[in-house]
């Protein structure tokens, strides 16, 4: 366009949902000095209201559009996106071209203020109160030179964040964010040339900003392996080795991501080889991570506890020599370029996947359809590209060793520390910050009225076919031919909740022992044929199902239903296999308690079901039950599976005759009678009370408000619970999240949900909160539930629920796997095939005083289970003259 913003159209036709993508070539990289965080900050202010949108209106719009919507910032680019029906078009042009154009106008010091206490909280959640959260910001310092653009994270250091105020950032915006700088995508149900006269109509006007020039930077290199540690509340060392490379969209770009996958990808990977099956690690990976200035190549071992990483280091040299020495194989190379392909069709299934590759693309490979040149690149790479990037870039190269070890055992780390942090710069304010002005774009219409939204286009929701396989076996599908590919999903009545007490975490093992062996295969021969034929085969044991995914090209299906078949009905069941996914399990069980999210999902579990409930226990097991489960009794359990527990749907590129034809294996699994699911205690909540477990120094508290509710139905009690806690926690603009995200800052998010399976189900609202704000946060919780409780909801929230809960089912049937879901459900459940359009009449038919009664009977706020995980110094007094029973209980991670 003449103020250079780039547009992007593609037309899909095939669902009534349109993708609106605003990307900008902006993000971390442009900040400077003791100035990070800027561009993601930036972000989180995008959402808080322009010239003519209201503070909250963003999220309202888009919510009650029955959309979805989002903002991520990376190293090189910011993007903000929508995805709702496409008669909502106009309406998402119009409130991304106000926060292009007239965002200036409603930044405030208030708001400001409340989104930096907002990314602080992210911060705290996803990098300071998370095991390994530190890593990257640790190897990104020791690799990158000082100064380099990725020598910090995209979020940004505290004391950052801390030194800016509104006006550096009022500044960062007019620099950065003019149309010039932006590509805007459309991809979805629209017409080309409507979109033109509207883009022209809600963008044209914005005058462009400073010219963007492309960043240059040296290549980084390094003439000694620097060594790197830190003590972190983990468990489990683990050890990184992180190598300079090659940008993104270079040749050796492609041939380091198969060296990756080759190194680790594969059961006989040689890093899974000495690190897994020898039991030596818990995980082992490699792979190249490419942005737009720098690439790097990381590899990492996460030994078992009391390990020397010193050792690890030495065995990691010693696997890569003997991988060196064998070859590379062209099996290796088919077999990427199999799953490469597979990955590609997945990506570009839904709008919002072709959008956002149009988009990523173009900003930053500058041209939208890159991705033929991408694809050219990957099919020609050859066995002698990967053999010279090896010898290029990791071969006898110095790189980055870091050794995360566990609190008070520094003497685990790789080697003695030889590299140190810096001082970090605070740079003056750059030239080209300065003399910017704003002034509003002059219109020929009124902005200020936000555009009505066309005639509603209809969700198209699948059409079916069902059918009876041998041994009265349901089978339901769908017809759906966009992609050349299949989905199956095979399901047995088992699982978790028909698990043994003793034996819990039985079923998730039976699982995991399937995907290994079978008696004509070996497990590594068996993943080297799937991965040839691009598809997937896994097994795994969920609370109510245990559950067989296929997934594979058309072209493919014969030999993947077959390997399929071997998996189900011809497992190996071999001693050492077992003893290596036993270990396995156990690893992740111990990993989970150095997790404050974690920790509270498995203590609310046990405080909602009770220790003789099956929910009590976590779906993994616990450390006792696991370590007394033999392979006998993994085979009991298997031996338990039977063709009365069966059902199976697909999607795809089938027909129901194709379907039946290829599932002809299904007949060989053995009749006999279904496990019956024993009824199970629920302990009564006589009143609410506060439990609390210490994380020490954390600084968040991770908090849980919750009690044992509904079971699923369509358009029940359970269904309108949901309508009516739509507006009060569901959504992001709900009450819950908009008082302590937006208003007090408190959260990075917090919401609240009716779960329901077949037999009951629950009602939690759960978040992360600033640990220092850990009382005032459950002092506001109990007061607004009990408010809404009350006093119910308001018409304009009704009629908000309403149009967002009826209008998203244009979002839910675009993909194969979700139509797979949407079918699968009526056959689990029996319902019709219209249960949707009986969802809106039962919608449509509520009423103020409807959802108020259902508000009383299912927000029993006098009993309900609280749980606060965090910082015992700093909050258990605090919390204590709350006036609610306090009990303290024990951090499981302790009993170790």
């Amino acid at each position: 366009m003449d103020n250079g913003l780039n547009l992007i159209i593609h037309e899909d036709h095939s669902d009534p949902v349109v993708y609106v993508d605003v990307t900008y070539h902006v993000g971390s990289s442009r900040e400077q000095q003791g100035r990070s965080g800027f561009a993601h900050f930036f972000e989180h202010m995008m959402f808080q209201g322009s010239k003519n949108v209201g503070d909250d209106q963003h999220f309202k719009i888009v919510s009650e559009a029955g959309g979805n919507m989002n903002g991520t910032t990376n190293t090189d680019r910011t993007n903000y996106f929508q995805v709702v029906p496409s008669n909502y078009l106009e309406t998402m042009l119009w409130l991304e071209s106000d926060r292009m154009g007239f965002l200036l106008d409603s930044v405030t010091q208030k708001k400001f203020e409340i989104q930096r206490a907002t990314v602080k909280n992210e911060r705290g959640q996803r990098y300071d109160n998370a095991p390994y959260g530190l890593e990257r910001e640790k190897i990104g310092e020791a690799l990158y030179p000082q100064g380099h653009p990725y020598s910090w994270l995209t979020i940004g250091y505290i004391d950052d964040l801390n030194r800016v105020d509104v006006n550096d950032l009022k500044r960062f915006y007019m620099r950065w964010y003019g149309p010039n700088n932006a590509a805007l995508t459309i991809s979805g149900d629209v017409n080309t040339d409507e979109v033109l006269l509207l883009v022209q109509k809600y963008f044209g006007s914005i005058e462009r900003g400073p010219a963007v020039s492309p960043m240059k930077v040296a290549p980084v290199k390094l003439t000694a392996n620097r060594f790197i540690s830190y003590e972190d509340n983990i468990k489990f060392p683990m050890v990184t080795l992180v190598f300079p490379t090659v940008k993104d969209g270079e040749k050796d770009d492609v041939a380091l991501s198969i060296l990756g996958d080759i190194l680790s990808g594969h059961e006989s990977s040689p890093l899974r080889k000495a690190f897994i099956n020898s039991k030596k690690a818990s995980a082992a990976y490699a792979f190249q991570m490419s942005r737009e200035l720098a690439g790097q190549f990381q590899i990492s071992v996460r030994a078992n506890p009391g390990t020397s990483l010193s050792a690890t280091y030495a065995e990691i040299k010693t696997a890569l020599d003997t991988w060196e020495k064998s070859g590379i194989s062209d099996e290796d190379l088919l077999k990427f370029k199999a799953q490469y392909k597979s990955h590609l069709y997945d990506r570009l299934q839904t709008v919002q996947g072709k959008g956002a590759t149009l988009a990523s693309n173009f900003v930053l490979m500058g041209d939208a359809n890159d991705i033929k040149k991408q694809i050219k690149l990957f099919e020609t790479v050859t066995k002698e590209d990967i053999k010279r990037v090896y010898n290029t870039y990791i071969k006898n190269k110095a790189c980055v060793i870091s050794s995360f070890v566990p609190k008070g055992q520094s003497n685990l780390k790789a080697g003695p520390d030889n590299w140190k942090m810096y001082e970090r710069k605070i740079e003056a304010e750059s030239a080209e910050y300065k003399n910017l002005s704003y002034q509003a774009p002059v219109e020929d219409f009124d902005r200020s009225k936000k555009p009505t939204a066309g005639p509603a286009h209809h969700a198209r929701i699948p059409s079916f076919y069902t059918a009876t396989l041998v041994n009265n076996i349901p089978l339901i599908g769908v017809v759906e031919n966009e992609i050349p590919k299949i989905d199956i999903v095979v399901s047995f009545k088992a699982g978790h909740d028909y698990e043994s007490l003793d034996k819990a975490g039985i079923a998730g093992l039976t699982a995991a022992m399937l995907m290994k062996s079978t008696l004509k295969t070996s497990v590594s021969d068996f993943e080297d044929k799937l991965d040839l034929l691009g598809a997937n085969v896994h097994i795994h044991a969920g609370a109510e199902e245990f559950q067989m995914s296929i997934t594979s090209p058309k072209e493919n299906i014969s030999a993947v239903i077959k390997l399929a078949e071997e998996a189900l009905l011809q497992p190996k069941f071999d001693p050492s296999e077992f003893e290596l996914v036993k270990k396995q399990l156990l690893d992740r069980i111990s990993q989970s308690k150095s997790n404050a999210s974690q920790i509270a999902n498995l203590a609310l579990d046990e405080l909602l079901y009770g220790k003789t409930n099956r929910k009590g226990l976590p779906a993994n097991g616990t450390t006792e039950t696991v370590q007394s489960i033999t392979i006998d009794d993994i085979k009991n359990y298997y031996n338990q599976l039977n063709a009365s527990m069966l059902s199976v749907a697909v999607s795809g590129d089938i027909t129901k005759e194709e379907a039946i034809k290829n599932l002809e294996f299904i007949k060989k699994v053995k009749t006999g009678n279904p496990i019956v699911l024993s009824p199970q205690n629920v302990p009564a909540i006589e009143k609410t009370k506060i439990y609390f477990i210490e994380k020490k120094n954390a600084p968040q508290s991770e908090i849980r408000m919750a009690y044992v509710a509904l079971p699923y139905d369509c358009c029940g009690e359970y269904f309108k619970a949901n309508v009516m806690n739509f507006s009060f926690s569901g959504a992001f603009n709900s009450r819950v999240n908009y008082l302590l995200r937006e208003i007090k800052g408190w959260t990075y998010g917090t919401r609240g949900a009716f779960h329901g399976g077949r037999t009951d189900g629950n009602y939690v609202i759960s978040g992360g909160f600033k640990g220092n704000a850990t009382d005032s946060t459950l002092i506001e919780l109990f007061r607004e539930i009990k408010n809404y409780a009350d006093n119910g909801i308001t018409e304009s929230e009704l009629e908000f629920t309403r149009h967002a809960i009826a209008q998203s089912d244009a979002l839910r049937y675009e993909s194969s796997l979700q139509k797979l879901y949407f079918v699968k459900r009526i056959m689990d459940y029996g319902l019709s095939a219209d249960y949707v359009k009986d969802q809106v009449k039962v919608l449509d038919a509520l009423t103020v005083n409807d959802v108020n009664q259902i508000a009383k009977k299912y927000l029993p706020y006098n009993n309900m289970i609280v749980l606060v995980v965090g910082d015992k110094t700093q909050n258990l007094e605090k919390i204590k003259q709350l006036g609610y029973e306090v009990i303290e209980i024990q951090n499981e991670s302790k009993k170790d």
